[in-house]
């Protein structure tokens, strides 16, 4: 499939209320069935970025990856986010992940642990190479918020993925360099780039502004979410135009070329 329709779900996250988030991001969802291909939501949009109250950890095919999935069949589209999992081994992560209608699931847990916000000291960080997802004939990489700011293990070696979805969790004293990363894996990797992040202040006091966005390979605009406001924004990209625009600039064919461990 050539186009790719994609919605970006940014609202404000009810702190450490999962039964209430659920409900919430449920009723958005619902508004768009049938009307895109992938929504995307923001980082554990079913809690909050919450490090302590540990208690709101669930099994992978607890509640709220049996909702996405659930939500992913009955509307007719690919639901993606992050969600807070105990494994029993014990262990914690912050585990991205995208679910599809047809029932497929995958999972990239966030490698990056975000030490200023005490993240590393409870969660167990990913170990895994990031996932190339097929969709619909796109493929696609996950990363969670503090990801970002990692090129390394962002980086498109040859083209092994087109579109790039960073759930996050972002505040507005550091906005402006969300905008700026985003730019940068777009231009960097020759690839849409979808970065989604929650408004409103969090459990901590923390002000959230959105500046959801997609952007082309150019690293120019596609669409963008209103500041600070519950909005919900639908988009389509093109693979002939990117696949174009890397026949013309073949960048990648310079890249460096070694191999992450």
């Amino acid at each position: 499939m050539n186009e790719l329709k994609i919605s970006l779900i940014q609202s404000h996250l009810d702190w450490e209320n999962k039964p209430a988030n659920l409900t919430h991001y449920g009723e958005l969802l619902q508004g768009i069935a049938g009307r895109t291909d992938l929504a995307v939501l923001p980082e554990m949009y079913a809690t909050g970025f919450v490090t302590k109250d540990l208690g709101l950890a669930e099994h992978e095919d607890g509640e709220t990856m049996t909702l996405a999935r659930n939500w992913a069949k009955d509307y007719g589209f690919a639901v993606c986010g992050s969600f807070l999992v105990r494994e029993t081994s014990g262990n914690l992560y912050n585990r991205g992940f995208l679910t599809t209608p047809k029932g497929e699931t995958y999972f990239a847990d966030k490698r990056h642990l975000f030490r200023m916000g005490e993240e590393h000291l409870n969660f167990t960080a990913g170990d895994k190479n990031y996932p190339v997802i097929n969709y619909k004939g796109w493929n696609i990489r996950l990363i969670v918020c503090y990801d970002l700011r990692f090129p390394v293990w962002c980086r498109n070696r040859d083209n092994e993925y087109d579109l790039l979805v960073c759930t996050a969790n972002w505040p507005l004293f550091r906005i402006d360099t969300w905008d700026t990363l985003l730019k940068a894996r777009a231009l960097e990797n020759e690839c849409y780039v979808c970065g989604v992040n929650r408004v409103g202040e969090d459990g901590l006091g923390y002000p959230h502004p959105g500046h959801s966005i997609v952007l082309d390979f150019r690293g120019k605009t596609v669409v963008q979410t209103e500041d600070n406001e519950t909005s919900v924004v639908t988009c389509e990209i093109r693979k002939a135009a990117l696949e174009t625009f890397r026949r013309k600039f073949p960048a990648w064919l310079d890249a460096d070329k070694y191999q992450i461990i």
